[in-house]
């Protein structure tokens, strides 16, 4: 497609135009940047920590690679318990900055922040890679030996959780066995009782099946010597009548 010159030149004037507004953008905006950091620098050193937060973060909304901005906004965030931004804002500003001071004071302020939120581990690794950018750092080795000592004394602490955790299942372990040795032991003697109780009531329906035994013999015995009174009388009295007839005949 072919451009007309008319075109083409207006085309280059509107670009130079942009292009002199964006430069002329810069330093007005540089300014502000720098108005609102001593604004929120004013704030936090009055110990307005929220108010010093919202301006840095108007300062980064002017300019997103401001180390400045981003470090005093993790120091502002931090002032206010916010440990894990903080941490996320000075591991920004430590990537935005070259300067081997700067960049320590960034994994110093990181170190505080991860101590604060209870991350031991990582804290000591902040604190050596201050050093290792400014070895004369005397606040960073401070920290670092009492991060170090914190850490063992807590790893100490789960040693000691863990052998007493062993130690609680071990004493569980026992008592349930002493426990099912006991319900063993109770069983054992219910069952027994039961067999001597089956036993006793054995013996008892044996000694009163027996009873009755000797009972119903009796009253058989007595019943059959009942009977046979009866017939030797029914024969006595037979014989007795006989005589009488065959005596009257004779006569």
């Amino acid at each position: 497609m072919k451009i007309s010159l008319t075109h083409l030149v207006v085309f280059r004037v509107s670009a130079i135009m942009a292009l002199a507004w964006i430069l002329s953008e810069i330093p007005s905006q540089a300014q502000e940047e720098r108005k609102l950091l001593r604004q929120g620098n004013s704030k936090y050193y009055d110990g307005r920590f929220n108010e010093s937060e919202i301006l840095y973060r108007k300062a980064l909304d002017k300019n997103n690679s401001s180390y400045a901005a981003k470090f005093n906004l993790g120091d502002a965030l931090y002032r206010q318990n916010n440990f894990e931004e903080a941490s996320r804002n000075f591991v920004a500003s430590s990537e935005l900055q070259n300067d081997r001071i700067k960049k320590s004071k960034s994994y110093f302020n990181l170190g505080n922040s991860l101590l604060k939120n209870n991350k031991i581990a990582e804290s000591i690794e902040a604190y050596k890679s201050s050093l290792r950018l400014d070895p004369s750092n005397v606040q960073a080795k401070h920290n670092l030996a009492f991060a170090q000592d914190l850490l063992k004394q807590q790893q100490q602490q789960q040693q000691q959780q863990q052998q007493q955790n062993q130690n609680d299942k071990k004493d569980q372990k026992d008592q349930d066995q002493e426990k099912n040795r006991n319900n063993r032991q109770q069983d054992e003697q219910k069952q027994e009782q039961n067999q001597q109780q089956q036993q006793q009531q054995q013996q008892q329906q044996q000694q009163q099946q027996q009873g009755m035994t000797r009972e119903d013999a009796a009253r058989i015995l007595e019943a059959l010597s009942n009977d046979e009174k009866k017939v030797q009388e029914k024969v006595k009295d037979a014989r007795a009548a006989g005589e009488r007839v065959r005596t009257l005949i004779n006569w």
